[in-house]
């Protein structure tokens, strides 16, 4: 709706005090409010419905400092540049200029694993996060065979997402269209056994589509205690959010 004579929609972004602010209209909020996703570096100006996105954006700007001590608490965006260490599969992966296009080159007994990107700037950051996907997707589909196997269960196609959201999402299959699993490729940034329980969580939805007591015991029978896991993963969400944006 308008403030002012402009009109705003669900999911517009407005800049205030330098910062992104999106508007959302969420049919089951009671009143207008604002809220930090970590994970989209941005505030979220929340509305009841559309009529009142007006007023979502005018208590935004009249809470302008609140929103830029709060973005001020994430951590730094990640400068990924030739020399650096990252952390893969919880292992030291050191990135490097070279290679025809962008490879994950696996640890040795004499070095560490290395991923090799060429390119400038973004350009470089691109082809070391195609590297990352790669990887990712090479080692989650074979997570994701194990837990199936032991599940006794249909195997799922595996792909590779970059959403903010979520961490993986399940599909049933239906008739002859065999399940399908989506796993974020920033999993390759968290330690093994945290990524191994994102797999492990997807593939008990290949038999329990909730989250009730059934679908954590298949989740506790693959892994063991899955808490450590979550915990990691929510306390960490905004830094592995943070690498190549």
């Amino acid at each position: 709706m308008s403030l002012f004579g402009r009109t705003y929609s669900d999911g517009d972004c407005l800049e205030i005090a330098g910062h992104r602010v999106r508007l959302k209209v969420h049919a089951r909020a009671r009143r207008v409010s604002l809220r930090l996703d970590r994970t989209r570096r941005e505030v979220v100006a929340t509305a009841p419905n559309p009529r009142r996105l007006s007023e979502a954006a005018n208590f935004a700007q009249d809470r302008a400092d609140w929103i830029a001590d709060r973005l001020a608490e994430l951590p730094p965006a990640t400068l990924i540049e030739p020399g650096m260490v990252i952390s893969v599969f919880g292992q030291p992966c050191r990135l490097e200029r070279g290679g025809r296009g962008a490879s994950f080159v696996p640890a040795t007994e004499a070095e560490s694993a290395r991923i090799l990107a060429r390119g400038e700037g973004e350009a470089y950051v691109r082809a070391v996060v195609r590297a990352l996907k790669r990887h990712a997707l090479e080692v989650l589909s074979a997570r994701t065979q194990v837990h199936a196997a032991a599940l006794s269960t249909r195997l799922p196609t595996v792909t590779i997402m970059d959403a903010k959201s979520r961490w993986g999402s399940c599909k049933p299959g239906i008739g002859l269209r065999p399940p399908a699993i989506r796993y974020s490729w920033r999993l390759a940034l968290a330690p093994f056994e945290v990524a191994d329980y994102v797999a492990a969580h997807e593939c008990a939805h290949l038999l329990e589509l909730n989250h009730g007591p059934r679908f954590w015991a298949h989740v506790q029978a693959l892994i063991g205690d899955m808490r450590p896991h979550r915990d990691w993963l929510r306390a960490e969400a905004a830094r592995l959010h943070a690498f190549g944006t």
